[in-house]
């Protein structure tokens, strides 16, 4: 078992961690999103590390997080004007960019052996000081164990993964709480594969048409996005959706039950319900925003508790924010939905 080493902001904790990079092991890093999961995004054996700790599906491509453009430039020929175009008006934030790369600049354990890789710029500094002092690019995915909610601070990660990797940074808790939009723009029209806080509508603003992809990815099909193929962010426990006019009979319903049921629902439906304080309630804030930075929280935290046996959640609309937000609610509750007759 490794000693894992919890590592705080300063650049001479980040120096250490980045060593730990230089060397091939993997390091848990902050963004503003959720953590990810870092290695050498050059060295397959590090990489290889990372599907272990996660106990990840191999035939799911990587992020690249890099520290700034100029590492993208060391894998693409030439950067199109489309993604110049997003570059310059997302990055650094919380989109991530599929393009072709050179053929053999990455290995395919990184690109699932598909022509195209997806990049990613982060908001926070303190990743973007990790990477350069690590000097590489780092692959990103979640720093959690494979299908489970998403961590949203370092103490999640330490949760999931202490003993099987060397590192963790800690810089407190994610501010945005889902995932990155992820575009394609490798297609006659740019395709979101994976709605994040970047919206459908913000993208459009800058290059016109955008395709969002809903489908299923097939059994014998590798995904161009991570998130596409197996089931993620979900409790060992069963999650139900709540759309709005169904809160009431939720909470009977909820009363009714032997075992304590975990209600998430933004502060009006616990104000209203009279709910506030009780320790089976998770507040999810006053809007989709907020709710979106609570989510995977409220997750982990009804996960934990042994007498909790379902879980229910609030759905708000889907538009803007809300199409991430019910996107990884829906992959945790299999698209269940409460129904009264459950």
């Amino acid at each position: 078992m490794l000693e894992t080493k919890m590592f705080k902001t300063a650049t001479t904790d980040l120096a250490a961690a980045a060593e730990l990079i230089k060397k091939g092991q993997v390091v848990a890093f902050p963004t503003e999103t959720v953590y990810g999961l870092g290695a050498d995004a050059t060295k397959e054996s590090a990489v290889k590390k990372v599907f272990a700790a996660k106990n990840r599906p191999s035939d799911n491509p990587l992020i690249v997080t890099v520290a700034n453009v100029e590492m993208v430039k060391r894998f693409v020929s030439e950067i199109p004007v489309i993604a110049q175009k997003l570059i310059a008006n997302f990055w650094p934030g919380s989109l991530t960019i599929i393009m072709r790369y050179d053929e053999g600049a990455l290995s395919p354990v990184v690109t699932g052996g598909l022509p195209t890789v997806a990049f990613r710029l982060p908001a926070s500094d303190v990743t973007r000081e990790f990477i350069a002092l690590a000097d590489t690019p780092i692959v990103g995915p979640s720093a959690n164990t494979s299908g489970k909610p998403s961590p949203t601070t370092a103490q999640h990660v330490w949760h999931d993964l202490q003993g099987k990797i060397a590192g963790i940074i800690d810089d407190g808790a994610a501010r945005v709480g889902v995932e990155s939009t992820v575009i394609d723009i490798t297609t006659a029209t740019p395709t979101i594969l994976r709605p994040g806080a970047v919206t459908q509508e913000a993208l459009e603003a800058v290059i016109g048409e955008v395709n969002s992809e809903h489908r299923k990815v097939g059994i014998d099909e590798t995904p161009k996005a991570p998130g596409m193929k197996y089931r993620h962010y979900a409790p060992d426990v069963p999650v139900y959706m709540v759309q709005s006019d169904k809160w009431e009979a939720a909470i009977i319903w909820a009363q009714q039950q032997l075992e304590p049921v975990g209600i998430m629902a933004p502060d009006a439906v616990i104000e209203a319900n009279h709910l506030a304080g009780m320790d089976f309630v998770w507040s999810l804030g006053n809007d989709v925003t907020t709710a979106s930075a609570k989510l995977f929280a409220g997750l982990r935290y009804f996960d934990d508790r042994d007498n909790i046996e379902t879980i229910l959640v609030h759905r708000f609309a889907d538009q803007g924010v809300g199409r991430a937000y019910n996107n990884r609610l829906g992959k945790a509750a299999s698209d269940q939905y409460f129904d009264v007759d459950m």
